[in-house]
């Protein structure tokens, strides 16, 4: 039975726990149920998105639980950016690596048996050190963390055989309940890493695979680079990371990069061990902002602020993709995911998949293979596709965050075109890749076309007008009618369906809707993603976000985290700053109300960051106030063309909501609206709509209130 920190299990408010020790005022989705499980001892098993709270689930029970939480990790940056997040928040917790000289990792070891620590973090090969199972009888370890648990499972993308030594620690600690944890696992990996870790009555939390705040784009890799200066441009403001497949590629991306004016670092395997790590750390700490990288950077970097990921070349199956992507926006702001497509991208890998000498694993890698390419090729929403390869539903016809739902589309009639290339399909024997069809259609010299002869096929060139591109576009629209489908094998082939024969002799006619075509055009800037609003929202009201003060206030923490030697993001994420230069708290209970103020934070940055705020708010009061009396002096020899005494009365007033709602006056209202008041005397709602500065959220919150001042002077005055 799971025991609390001092604390009567039926007292424990772990939402209290989760304000004073993480800073946050509410649970993210399904993460109060999973602790909740946690805390009763039961063994757990979580599926949730990078960026959706996974650490979280574990990191909080620690902290509540008696004893030691021990967690295993398999990335050493991993560990240690969690590490200091934790510290950070006033949090005792310690990992134990190849990276700690012995002696260090005896003192933590030391301390964790003694009770000194909540948490430990240690890699899955330290379970065969010699005296770490001695380690682990003598330590009183409450709950056992596994994190990327999908590694446990050889259906898994990212298969690791020590993890099947995890096992051991059910019969090691077998009164500690265990919680299981990634963010890629289909079905089929679930159900191995249950039976793997002896979980057989865990309960099983599986959460939205959506990250409503990323946008999928996937461009045809025509000029590629030259669209992705401009992303990078567009997000210069964050961090980004960009994936090649080669290590030799991410050398020459990143030599061309910087020389456009974009420092940028490579990453790879093959770079020496302390290159690798100090390109990590100036990344973490917002020295480096674009890395270019083979797969193997960002697994272990627990970033929020990465704005941009950006896939050079075509990932190897869409577990790996999602992961990859899933690395933007952890901190829930919006963020853009950019993969270069080029059906062409097929042949490297096949290449690779010929070689595999298992023939199951070289039939899964060609399966995950095919899956990628459709993903590219398909033309409906990115979002859903890659929701219902995780089996999850999307319904909405539109999601608004994917080049597919953002592009302006057309309808157009096909049936014409449908007739020439279901035609040609079952004409050219329904055993040939769309390119193929395609050459056929268009008339080809191609030899593959000569040397089957298909050049003398009736439908040899009946096309000839429809580009390339546009007649592998139609061929996918087909598909996606499900007139045409494309077999599962390495060669691809298409065939006619039984819809599509019935189509063909029911000659009926067929409308089709397409992508616009200049909305594929990688120089189009007007298809660009939208630029979200990263401001805060409060009760489904948007609010400004004032840019100098945000400018200022990370400009601060920059100072903070280098004298801490932490990343910046440690001391306070980007939403914690929107927030303070939104609603300028001038306290520390309103400060204590941003999210990710935890206690720790508040006592150790809160008085200057209240500084920064106090400075700036008053720098823009006094400025406000000198504009308008430079405005008086300008209107007649300094006789203003409004009511002074009503001025002054509105301007009491406004002082006294600034002070209630802990906010500068002029974001209540600036003076030059209070003029307007004081000269125009609105008399109801409807008026005081049309002042300048009065939109739908302060017209609801402060009309009445300065409505009644207004009232109450005309009539003393009328009474006078």
């Amino acid at each position: 039975m799971a025991t609390f920190r001092g604390v009567a299990k039926d007292e424990l408010d772990i939402r209290q726990v989760l304000k004073a020790r993480f800073g946050y005022d509410e649970f993210r989705p399904l993460q109060a149920e999973i602790i909740g499980n946690v805390l009763a001892g039961r063994d757990t098993l979580v599926l949730m998105p990078t960026g959706g709270g996974k650490s979280l689930c574990y990191q909080l029970p620690a902290l509540c639980l008696d004893g030691l939480t021990l967690v295993i990790s398999p990335l050493i940056a991993l560990m240690k950016d969690q590490v200091d997040a934790l510290q950070a928040n006033g949090v005792a917790a310690a990992f134990v690596n190849s990276s700690v000289p012995a002696q260090e990792a005896h003192g933590i070891l030391t301390a964790a048996r003694a009770g000194r620590l909540e948490l430990l973090y240690v890699a899955p090969e330290r379970l065969a050190v010699p005296g770490f199972q001695d380690f682990l009888g003598s330590a009183n370890v409450g709950l056992i963390a596994i994190d990327e648990a999908h590694c446990i499972s050889e259906w898994g993308h990212d298969f690791r055989p020590e993890y099947r030594n995890l096992r051991t620690l059910r019969d090691t600690l077998s009164s500690a309940a265990i919680i299981a944890l990634t963010a890629t696992a289909t079905a089929k990996v679930r159900d191995d890493i249950v039976e793997q870790l002896g979980m057989s009555r865990a309960r099983q939390f599986v959460s939205s695979f959506n990250r409503e705040n990323l946008t999928y784009i996937v461009r045809p890799k025509r000029r590629p680079f030259d669209h992705l200066v401009q992303s990078l441009r567009r997000h210069a403001d964050g961090a980004s990371i960009v994936y090649c497949l080669s290590r030799d590629g991410t050398e020459t991306l990143a030599s061309k990069l910087s020389r456009r004016g974009l420092p940028a670092l490579p990453y790879h395997a093959g770079l020496d061990s302390s290159v690798r790590r100090d390109t990590q750390e100036r990344f973490i700490r917002d020295d480096a902002r674009i890395i270019v990288a083979t797969i193997a950077f960002g697994m272990g970097i627990d970033k929020p602020d990465v704005r941009l990921i950006a896939h050079y070349d075509l990932p190897k199956t869409l577990e790996g993709y999602y992961q990859e992507t899933g690395r933007a926006g952890r901190d829930g702001l919006p963020s853009e995911c950019v993969l270069y497509f080029s059906a062409g991208d097929r042949a490297k890998f096949t290449r690779f998949i010929d070689e595999i000498e298992n023939p199951k694993e070289r039939e899964r890698a060609r399966q995950k293979l095919d899956q990628m390419i459709a993903y590219g090729e398909a033309r409906t929403c990115r979002r859903a596709f890659l929701l219902q390869y995780f089996g999850e539903s999307y319904d909405r016809p539109d999601c608004g965050g994917c080049d597919v739902c953002l592009a302006e589309r057309e309808s157009f009639d096909a049936t014409e075109i449908a007739q020439m290339v279901l035609s040609a399909v079952i004409r050219t024997g329904e055993r040939f890749g769309p390119a193929h069809v395609v050459r056929v259609l268009r008339g080809s010299r191609a030899w593959k076309v000569l040397e089957w002869r298909h050049h003398e096929l009736p439908v040899y060139g009946i096309a000839g007008d429809y580009g390339r591109d546009e007649l592998k576009e139609i061929v996918s629209l087909l598909e996606d009618e499900g007139l045409l489908q494309r077999s599962p094998d390495k060669f691809a082939t298409v065939s006619v369906t039984a819809a599509g024969h019935d189509f063909l002799r029911r000659r009926e006619s067929l409308w089709l809707s397409r992508i616009r075509g200049d909305a594929l055009d990688p120089q189009a800037s007007s298809h660009d993603p939208p630029v979200h609003s990263n401001a805060p929202r409060t009760g489904g009201e948007t609010f400004s976000v004032n840019p100098e003060l945000f400018e200022q206030l990370s400009d601060l923490r920059g100072a903070l985290a280098l004298s801490r030697k932490l990343p910046p993001y440690m001391i306070v994420g980007d939403q914690a700053l929107q927030e303070m230069a939104t609603f300028f708290p001038r306290t520390r209970d309103g400060l204590a109300h941003i999210s990710g103020i935890s206690q720790a934070k508040l006592e150790d940055f809160g008085d200057a960051f209240l500084n920064a705020i106090r400075t700036f708010a008053d720098a823009q009061d006094l400025s406000e106030q000198a504009n308008s009396q430079q405005r008086a002096r300008d209107q007649g020899n300094g006789r203003p063309d409004f009511d002074p005494e009503l001025f002054e009365r509105l301007r009491e007033l406004r002082r006294r909501l600034s002070e209630a709602r802990e906010q500068p006056a002029y974001v209540i209202f600036s003076n030059r609206t209070l003029e307007e008041m004081a000269r125009t005397r609105p008399r109801d709602r409807t008026s005081f709509a049309e002042l300048s500065g009065v939109g739908p959220a302060k017209l609801e919150e402060f009309a009445d209130d300065f409505l009644q001042v207004i009232r109450e002077y005309v009539a003393s005055r009328e009474t006078a």
